[in-house]
């Protein structure tokens, strides 16, 4: 299924993807970005993907989800623990 609007994701997307890795390496992980839609890194051992326009993160460290802010609570909740 195609995106309704390609033109507007065009426009968001490297704007989420900036901002994704900013919050994201707040917590010291290093972030890689892999082509203009995708951020990894590393997390309790294991891989964390994280698409900033669809907001969805997934891996076998976290709780998959949607949500940069939903990512974040996770992330802070391990450095709390």
């Amino acid at each position: 299924m195609a995106r309704l609007n390609i033109e507007r994701q065009n426009q968001l997307e490297p704007k989420r993807m900036a901002y994704a890795k900013r919050e994201i390496e707040k917590f010291g992980y290093t972030v890689k970005q892999l082509g203009n839609v995708r951020l990894e890194f590393e997390f309790r051992g294991h891989t964390v993907r994280f698409f900033p326009y669809s907001g969805w993160a997934s891996g076998a460290s976290i709780i998959d989800g949607r949500g940069l802010k939903n990512l974040l609570k996770q992330l802070t909740h391990s450095i709390n623990s």
